[in-house]
């Protein structure tokens, strides 16, 4: 049994996704991070960074317990377990691995900070918000030439790298990228949001997804992106 501490979030989907395309049995935990749960010690003790996801896995290698933190990490951990959703093919296999890491390094960091400053941050600051649009755009051209070569990201097949871009461009005008301007990337967009799997997935933790998208309270900004975020613990 895979026991998931995560939230409605495009990290947190990447997992869900991963989970109902295996069919591994799974709990999930809610981590509210808009009421600091990340904090608690019982999850900092998986997660040291206090970030969601975090799995554990009562049945890990040798038959021990293990727990995993970091999304993209969770993801190679669940494709090696399974044996499934990383090519066997070295050379696909690297292509996967090329752009899980792009991703991680790129999509998704960057996608983040042109949300927030478009969307979170109290002060408006245009510079911030040009250039992370403006990146955010650059970064979905490279995938949609990328689409233009290939049906998935890996090449033929959907992989895991698929799964770690796939939520990061839900809500991509919350970023200020329109994804009618890149057609690949819509195309390949559209057939992941129709798997199943995927559909299935995207409901885990339905009953937080509104409350998600409520503007954030005082205290909620405080704890997000405020001083409590960059406590010591």
């Amino acid at each position: 049994m895979i026991d998931v501490y995560s939230w409605p979030t495009p990290n947190g989907h990447k997992v869900h996704i991963m989970l109902e395309e295996t069919g591994l049995k799974y709990r999930v935990h809610g981590v509210n991070i808009r009421e600091g749960d990340q904090f608690k010690p019982e999850f900092l003790k998986i997660s040291p960074n206090n970030r969601i996801p975090a799995i554990v896995d009562s049945d890990g290698p040798g038959g021990k317990p293990i727990s995993v933190f970091e999304s993209g990490a969770i993801l190679l951990y669940l494709a090696s377990k399974t044996g499934k959703l990383l090519p066997a093919d070295l050379h696909a296999r690297w292509r996967c691995m090329e752009w899980l890491m792009w991703q991680m390094g790129g999509i998704g960091p960057m996608m983040g900070q042109a949300n927030h400053f478009r969307r979170y941050a109290k002060e408006k600051i245009p510079y911030a918000i040009e250039r992370y649009t403006n990146e955010a755009n650059r970064l979905t051209g490279v995938l949609d030439r990328r689409l233009g070569e290939a049906r998935y990201t890996a090449g033929s097949d959907y992989s895991i790298s698929d799964i770690a871009l796939f939520p990061w461009m839900r809500g991509a005008d919350n970023r200020g990228v329109d994804i009618a301007r890149y057609p690949n990337v819509k195309r390949w967009f559209d057939e992941i949001d129709a798997r199943p799997a995927v559909q299935r997935a995207l409901k885990v933790l339905a009953e937080a997804q509104a409350a998600n998208q409520a503007p954030h309270s005082d205290k909620a900004w405080e704890i997000m992106f405020g001083k409590v975020q960059f406590e010591r613990r």
